[in-house]
């Protein structure tokens, strides 16, 4: 359970870097919906 806490932290950190580098609201709010659901997926099936 650690391990699976401790590889969610990391990718969200991860992921708010990068909307620290993309500027535009549109294309982070795109990533945040894109990447959600692809995560859904893979923790579903």
């Amino acid at each position: 359970m650690k391990r699976i806490a401790g590889y969610t932290l990391f990718w969200i950190s991860v992921g708010m870097l990068i909307a620290l580098l993309i500027a535009n609201t549109f294309w982070n709010v795109l990533l945040i919906f894109l990447l959600l659901l692809i995560g859904y997926n893979l923790f579903v099936c």
